[in-house]
């Protein structure tokens, strides 16, 4: 997991450790601490081997387009 997750620095990621998930930018992995960064630029760390899921985060496109459901 240690070496999977260093390949995923400097990307968005979701984990999951059995509570609630953690949402951030990786800045390093070290000493079985993932060290992130949330989008209110706030570091916090998470212990390698408490990790269950991790997925990579991918922004939503935006379409051109109408928006239905607006009425007058």
């Amino acid at each position: 997991m240690r070496e999977f997750l260093s390949k995923m620095v400097g990307k968005k990621i979701n984990i999951f450790c059995g509570g609630p998930n953690f949402k951030g930018k990786v800045v390093k992995v070290d000493e079985g601490v993932v060290h992130m960064v949330n989008d209110d630029d706030q570091m916090f760390y998470v212990a390698v081997d408490r990790i269950i899921v991790v997925s990579e985060e991918h922004e939503a496109e935006q379409k051109a387009g109408f928006i239905t459901g607006f009425r007058k």
